[in-house]
Formats: structure tokens, C-alpha cells, sequence
């Protein structure tokens, strides 16, 4: 054993892990840092439990300091960096750059059960590894997570009993679902590479069944739309028959554990636990757990409809597909989270969904005297957290509706004659006390209505109830003391929050005094009424064992909060402090139809304000052409009249001087140019200037 550990101290192992965003590589990269480099060798049989603990605190140390450098690469890089990642790569990397982080690393893990993309990726890899085996500085292994849904379409081993499982032994005759076949190109390419040196580059593929555990992954479908209870049954697509095989993901990162410590020397193994259930078993084990507890079958085509869904999720959920893992059962030690499947452990799933999700349901009790305003408060924080508001009125109507179909209903499997008896038990008690409820029935029916499932998975807002201090300890803790609360169920179902919202005397009276008629009428606001309440209200709370008291005791400390004023403000600032004190909700919120919706509207809303962006720039832009056509026509208009006005005055200016040119001067110039050419004087010029002064008509 210390040889062991020792070894374990000097073998710390960097692993790199591909899309580290996605559920699958997540998980497995959270599990591994927790693990120690070689514990899945160990047999926990083989420990000697009778170590002591100065034997174990020493070897601590080693063991902590034997454990896996998890590194990989991110979707994005603004992504919150998680803790137990070591160093993170953005996946636009350059190939060659990506592969100097590889070759840094022991063992190279590759995903490709959530994105397709991936699978060019991890072929670049696995070849890149191989092609660079000579200058390892030690050896390396390859493991590649794909899918069980590369064997869908194999023959059965025997044709004559093909309900009879497949195992890791038929892996070379699989073939797989036709939207898959670049999963089983990539494996066996896996397999075929980690054939030529072994001793220096391993490699393994493991198809893995459906994933579920820590979110739920491909059938959180089902989880969310039972924890909503927006539907009265869930659907189960086509008759439900098919068998899907599973595996819950911390299985998954054990049985890679156990590949990385044993190096074994087979290279394919099937990952699924031991459970054989149908897609009906896991729908109806969910909702039985965590929603309304019916389901109800509808065409397997109406999973295409299905918006939470892409298509490879929709042909994993559709597949009939029964097989084994022989070799891990037999070869590896692994700490089983949920070998018999998800329908045996659905307790312990839907726990783990909730917490992992932080679909923690929020317990708030509203409390005060009449006319306070507790109702409007439990509203508007019922809105803003999604609970449901329970108050005492509505939910005896509700129970006695709720009891009345359940009698008519002759086909439903329930216990008709219990139903009628309770419902005759109340009419009966409410006859004898003039349409009320003795203590007894009144605790009885609000306890059953927090123990419905959307009470225990959203929480709830209890309004105004309990009102005295033994109705407390009758609906909370039954017949035990406070501080005896042992029970798991009732521990459900007692407010983390006690608000007890108050007013003057004369505040309330005057805030009823002012009610409208039309409000007041059939209610217990008249005048007289109230006054009575409020007075038994103020004397309950003076008394040794008040209401608050009770909360106190199990140290659930009441808030208290003064309404002074009517205006809306003051209710604001009263959500504001419960909301402060509550925190942020712990639901899944707005839901992704509302968020789709939303987005939709905001996209209509942007293209509606862009087209009308764009048909005021053309109406702008169609009147500055109408404006500058128009003054260009009459820019031209003005040009011609301008030109026309001067050629007007040139001619009128230029009429004189052509008369006096053809008159007087031209007959003498001609006469002139006609002497020039006959005596031809040496200075034409000179001759024709002093012929004209001769001859000035004018002269």
C-alpha cells in the first residue's frame, strides 16, 4: 500500500479535455480533479480499515499531491473560469498552436456526444498526436468519448433471440444510426491509430450510454416540465417501449478514471449501468418524483415539435437499443453513483437535479393583522419569485372542487369512496359551524396543499395562516414539540421566512372606514367585523405562546415591516426589503418559451422601428429630390431668361455699329484692300491706315 501511494505522489498527470463549456467534458473534468492519480487500483476491500488516524494523516499529503492538472480549451474566453481547470484555451486556436498544448499533456480526452463540430477536431488530434509520436517525452493516451449511438442499427447476435444484449465482443460488427456515421468513422480511426505503438500512444474509445446526473442533460426536458407542472401529463413520444440505455455522468468520468489508471489493453468499451428501462420507465419515474404524476403517450412525431430538443437528441431519446458493459464490471473498480439505472435511484437524481440546477423551493410566510396589505404583498413577491400564493379561503374551495371531480371520475385509479368520505366529513362540520371549518380539517387541508409538488418544487407564499400558535404546531410539526423536528416531510414544509407586516390601529380602521362599498360588500370589512378581528388579532399577540413566538423558537426570526401609507411606494419599498432579505429566486425564472417570445417581440420591434427608419430617410430623401429638381428647373428657367435678356442687349447694342460698319466703313475698306493689291506696297498695313484717313467718309 505505501509503495503504491508513493508511486501515486510522483505520477500527477495534466489532461486535456475539449470543450470544457458542455455537460459532458464539465463533469468528467470536475471529477477527475477530485480524484487521486491511481486510486481506482486500489480495492477499497484491500484498505485496512484498521488503520489509525496518524497512519492516515500522513499519507494525505501524497495523496493529495497525486492528482490530475486538468487544462482544455472554452467556447469563449469571457466564460467564468472554473475552478478546477487549470489552465483554459480558447477553441478559435491555431491547429498549431492547440497541438503545443497537446503535446504537453498525458492524456488527451476528446468529447463528442454534445457537438458534432468537434468531430473534425478530434480526428486533427488523434492524427497530429500520432504523426508526432517519436517526439513524445514520455507516454501518451488518447481516450475518445462518443455515443452508443453508433451500434443502433446492428443485427442481434442471434437471430433467433434478438432480445439477447450486445456487448463490448460485437464492437467490430456495429453500425450506427445514420445520422451518425462520422462518430464510428472517428472511432475506428481512434482504434486503428493505438494498434502501432501501444506502449507509447494508447488509445480508447468509450460509448457512452445517455448521459443523465448533475443537470440531466439530454432528459432535462422531462425534469423541467415536471418541477414546472405547467401540464397536467407529461408525454411520453410513441409507445414508450424503446429501451435507452443510460449512464449517470460521474459513472461516466469514473470509468475514464479507471482507463487512465489501468491503461488497459482492450480499446473499446461500452459505458452504461445495469438498467434496462424503456423511455416510459424514466418519463413516468420523473414525474411521479418531481411533477404531477401522469403522463400520457402521443405520436413519436410530436417530439419534432419539441423546441428544447436538436436532432441528435431526438434520435438518442428514440432509440431501442439493449446492451452490456461486461468488460468494466469485470475489469475496473468503479464507485458506482447509479449502477441500476435512473428508475431504481430517481430519489437521489432529482435531488441532485435540483441542487445542481438551484431549483430550491423558497418557503415564505406573510403575517399581520387585517386590512394590512399582506395579499397584495404576497402577490407582487409571488410574481417576482414564482411561488404560488396559498391562502386559507381559496384553499378550501380549491379542496372541496379537487374532492368533488375525483368522486365523478369513475375511470381514475383513485380511492373514490376515501375521497367521498372526507367530503362528506367537511360538508357535514361546515353545516354544523355556519360554512366554517373546525381547526382540524382547516390544518389538514393546508398541510396536503404544501405537500403538493409545485408547493415543494417552487415554494410558496402562505398568506395570513397560520393565524395562532397551535395552528402552527398542528400544521408544521403535528403533535411534537418545535424543537423535535425530526420529520423529513413536515422540515418541507415550515417557512424559511417569517414577514409580519404591521400597522397603526388607526391606520387600518381609517384604510377600511375608506373602502368603497362594492368592496366592503360580502366580506368581513364592514365595520363591525373587522373591528372584532382586528381586537382578537391584538389579543392573540399579547398572550405567553404568540405566533411570532413559535417562529422564534425554532430560531425562524421575524421580519417586521411598517405600513404607514397607502401609496404605492410604500409597497414598493416593503418588496424591496423582502426581496433583500430573500435573495435572488431559485427557480429557472423566466422559462425559455417566455424568453424565445420576448426576443421575438423585441426582433419584430427592431425591424418595425428600422422600416420606418428607412421609410423616413426615403420620404426625406424623395422630397430633398422633388426640392432640388425643382430648383433646378428653376435655376435653368432664370439661365435661359438671363441669357435671352443679355443676347437681347448685345444685339440691341451691337445694331448701330454694324449699320455705321456697313455704311460708312466697310465701302471705304474694300476700296482700300482693292488699291493695296493693285500698287502692292511694301507695308500693306501702313498704306491701307493712311488710305483710310484719306478717305474718312467722316473726314
Amino acid at each position: 500500500m505505501a509503495d503504491k501511494t508513493g508511486e501515486m505522489a510522483q505520477n500527477t498527470r495534466r489532461v486535456f479535455i475539449n470543450d470544457i463549456g458542455n455537460y459532458t467534458s464539465k463533469n468528467i473534468a470536475r471529477f477527475l480533479d477530485s480524484c487521486v492519480v491511481g486510486a481506482s487500483l486500489v480495492d477499497p476491500g484491500e484498505a485496512d480499515v484498521e488503520e489509525d488516524d496518524d497512519r492516515l494523516h500522513d499519507e494525505q499529503p501524497k495523496l493529495k499531491s497525486a492528482t490530475f492538472q486538468i487544462v482544455g480549451t472554452v467556447s469563449s474566453q469571457t466564460e467564468e473560469k472554473c475552478s478546477f481547470i487549470a489552465e483554459e484555451y480558447s477553441q478559435n486556436l491555431k491547429r498549431e498552436d492547440l497541438l503545443h498544448h497537446l503535446m504537453k499533456c498525458d492524456v488527451v480526452i476528446y468529447d463528442i456526444t454534445q457537438n458534432a463540430d468537434q468531430i473534425d477536431e478530434a480526428q486533427w488530434a488523434v492524427s497530429a498526436l500520432y504523426e508526432e509520436m517519436d517526439q513524445f517525452s514520455g507516454p501518451k493516451m488518447f481516450i475518445l468519448v462518443s455515443t452508443i449511438m453508433t451500434w443502433t442499427m446492428t443485427k442481434p447476435a442471434d437471430k433467433d433471440n434478438p432480445e439477447i444484449p450486445f456487448t463490448e465482443e460485437h464492437y467490430r460488427r456495429r453500425k450506427a444510426h445514420p445520422n451518425f456515421h462520422d462518430h464510428i468513422g472517428l472511432e475506428k480511426l481512434v482504434v486503428k491509430l493505438g494498434k502501432t505503438k501501444s506502449s507509447q500512444f494508447s488509445t480508447y474509445v468509450v460509448a457512452s450510454g445517455l448521459q443523465y446526473g448533475m443537470g440531466e442533460h439530454i432528459f432535462h426536458l422531462f425534469f423541467k416540465m415536471s418541477w414546472l407542472g405547467e401540464v397536467s401529463q407529461v408525454p411520453i413520444f410513441g409507445d414508450g417501449s424503446n429501451i435507452i440505455p443510460t449512464i449517470h455522468i460521474n459513472d461516466l468520468a469514473g470509468i475514464i478514471q479507471n482507463i487512465i489508471d489501468h491503461t488497459p489493453k482492450s480499446q473499446y468499451f461500452v459505458a452504461v449501468d445495469d438498467s434496462k428501462n424503456t423511455m416510459e420507465d424514466i418519463i413516468k419515474a420523473v414525474t411521479l418524483v418531481l411533477g404531477p404524476g401522469k403522463t400520457q403517450n402521443v405520436s413519436k412525431e410530436e417530439i419534432y415539435l419539441t423546441r428544447d430538443l436538436m436532432q441528435t437528441d431526438i434520435d438518442s431519446l428514440l432509440v431501442n437499443l439493449c446492451i452490456e458493459a461486461t468488460y468494466l464490471k469485470e475489469n475496473f473498480n468503479i464507485q458506482w453513483v447509479s449502477e441500476t439505472g435512473m428508475v431504481e435511484n430517481i430519489e437521489q437524481i432529482t435531488e441532485e437535479y435540483k441542487q445542481t440546477r438551484g431549483l430550491l423551493p423558497l418557503r415564505i410566510c406573510i403575517l399581520g393583522p387585517p386590512a394590512v396589505g399582506k395579499s397584495t404583498i404576497a402577490e407582487r413577491i409571488c410574481k417576482h419569485y414564482k411561488l404560488h400564493h396559498v391562502k386559507l379561503k381559496e384553499t378550501i374551495t380549491e379542496t372541496l372542487e379537487n374532492l368533488e371531480s375525483c368522486v365523478g371520475m369513475e375511470d381514475e385509479e383513485n380511492d373514490q369512496s376515501e375521497a367521498q368520505e372526507f367530503l362528506d366529513t367537511l360538508k357535514e362540520n361546515m353545516n354544523q359551524n355556519g360554512g366554517r371549518l373546525d381547526d382540524q380539517y382547516v390544518i389538514r387541508i393546508m398541510r396536503d396543499k404544501l405537500r403538493t409538488k409545485p408547493c415543494m418544487n417552487q415554494g410558496f407564499v402562505l398568506d395570513g395562516f397560520p393565524k395562532t400558535y397551535e395552528q402552527a404546531k398542528e400544521l408544521f410539526t403535528g403533535d411534537e414539540e418545535p424543537e423535535d423536528l425530526q420529520s423529513k416531510h413536515e422540515k418541507k414544509i415550515i417557512p424559511e421566512f417569517v414577514f409580519f407586516v404591521d400597522a397603526t390601529d388607526v391606520f387600518l380602521k381609517t384604510r377600511v372606514l375608506n373602502l368603497p362599498e362594492t368592496a366592503v360588500e360580502g366580506t368581513s370589512y364592514t365595520p363591525e367585523q373587522f373591528l372584532r378581528r382586528l381586537a382578537n388579532f391584538r389579543e392573540r399577540n399579547v398572550e405567553d405562546e404568540t405566533l411570532l413566538n413559535y417562529f422564534e423558537d425554532l430560531e425562524i426570526h421575524p421580519e417586521h415591516l411598517e405600513i404607514t401609507s397607502n401609496d404605492d411606494s410604500e409597497y414598493l419599498l416593503i418588496i424591496e426589503k423582502v426581496c433583500k432579505k430573500v435573495g435572488k429566486p431559485k427557480n429557472y425564472g423566466i422559462v425559455l418559451e417566455e424568453v424565445e417570445e420576448g426576443e421575438r417581440r423585441q426582433a419584430e420591434q427592431q425591424l418595425k422601428e428600422r422600416a420606418a427608419q428607412r421609410a423616413e430617410a426615403e420620404r426625406r430623401e424623395e422630397e430633398e429630390a422633388q426640392q432640388r429638381d425643382k430648383c433646378w428647373g428653376e435655376w435653368n428657367q432664370q439661365l435661359v431668361e438671363v441669357k435671352r435678356q443679355e443676347h437681347d442687349l448685345l444685339e440691341s447694342q451691337s445694331e448701330l455699329l454694324r449699320n455705321y460698319l456697313m455704311k460708312d466703313v466697310m465701302p471705304t475698306l474694300t476700296q482700300g484692300l482693292i488699291e493695296c493689291c493693285r500698287i502692292r506696297p511694301d507695308d500693306p498695313i501702313d498704306f491701307l491706315a493712311e488710305y483710310l484717313l484719306k478717305n474718312n467718309p467722316e473726314g
